[in-house]
């Protein structure tokens, strides 16, 4: 339970909610009641990689509390500009799997298409801060690269829709994207990467279902939550309907120092997505992103936590602790640390 948090928001578009985002740290600052003083640390960050917070997301934080978890996963903060030599601009090396415009390539059997550049909130701790977007915004004609690109390689049998956000894009280019990969025969399943219903849960919509589901293709989509705050009412509904379409639904979490890396916070997160019928998929340890540093957990603590939820939880509400290394072949996974009784 969120104790004097904001009123919840009345129900109007998506796209409204979208584009009245909160870009301001001044205005942040005074829909919270914070401390004035940290204006000056926040506008300094915002330069160099801006604020966005949607409204929805906005009425879950709580006043005047400066430690909300929702609210440190957004608010730019002066650390961020401090210089660290294990912490840089493509921790991942995605930018040498950016196989061609819109396709990042990482792994074998499926592939990245990123469909949207833009996002619906900044994750300050988000491994993508610096990622060439402008480069990967497709014309039509590159769209149909892309999917020859696929057409081609009878090895990829997953597509991925990231981002960004692939929701940030309309419903109707959605649309028209998975017709042309579903008619390719060797595409066996479509996965969405996706942040956005968790921060404005009014994104899914009648026109969304069509537009995913409307195909021969099995549908997963892997939410972010980070913490069970961002597990509201709206949201509840948001996974029902997803989940009366057919939609597969995961969950995928940072593990961050001062939002949720404690044993009762994890437990939390576990069961409210429990509660809701969403399985939780990965725990990621931090990606060494530049200006990410003050969210740093180190491993010794994180396997303990993996340890500690094993002990607490049956093992479908444990999700599966991993690092992403540039190159490998796949996720990294972290053995949890044995707890004894």
């Amino acid at each position: 339970m969120i104790h004097g948090s904001l009123a919840p928001v009345e129900s109007v578009s998506w796209q409204s909610l979208l584009a009245g985002s909160i870009t301001d740290p001044r205005e942040l600052l005074r829909r919270l009641e914070l401390d004035p003083a940290l204006l000056g640390p926040a506008q300094a960050a915002s330069a160099d990689f801006a604020l966005r917070v949607p409204e929805p997301y906005l009425s879950r934080m709580q006043r005047g509390n400066p430690a909300d978890p929702l609210l440190r996963q957004v608010l730019p903060v002066g650390e961020e500009l401090l210089e660290h030599p294990d912490f840089v601009l493509d921790p991942l090396g995605e930018q040498q799997t950016n196989a061609r415009p819109g396709i990042i390539h990482k792994y074998h059997g499926r592939l990245l298409l990123v469909v949207s550049g833009g996002c619906a909130v900044n994750c300050r701790y988000c491994f993508r801060r610096h990622f060439p977007y402008e480069d990967n915004n497709l014309s039509t004609d590159e769209w149909r690269q892309a999917l020859d690109y696929i057409r081609e390689d009878d090895s990829i049998a997953e597509v991925i829709y990231s981002g960004g956000d692939p929701l940030a894009a309309s419903d109707r280019r959605l649309a028209w994207l998975t017709r042309e990969i579903a008619d390719i025969a060797h595409v066996r399943r479509l996965r969405v990467h996706t942040r956005l219903p968790v921060v404005i849960p009014q994104r899914v919509t009648a026109e969304l279902i069509d537009a995913l589901c409307g195909t021969r293709l099995p549908v997963s989509m892997v939410l972010h939550c980070n913490h069970a705050n961002e597990l509201d009412g709206q949201l509840g509904s948001a996974i029902h309907t997803l989940r009366q379409a057919g939609v597969m639904l995961l969950n995928q979490a940072v593990l961050l120092r001062g939002v949720n890396d404690s044993i009762e916070a994890q437990v939390a997160l576990s069961e409210a997505l429990g509660d809701h019928g969403v399985l939780p998929y990965y725990l990621h340890v931090l990606d060494h992103v530049k200006g990410a540093q003050h969210f740093h957990v180190d491993d010794e603590t994180a396997r303990r936590l993996s340890g500690e939820m094993l002990a607490r939880l049956p093992g479908f509400l444990v999700p599966r602790l991993v690092r992403e290394v540039a190159g490998a072949t796949s996720k990294t996974p972290l053995p949890p640390a044995l707890i004894s009784q």
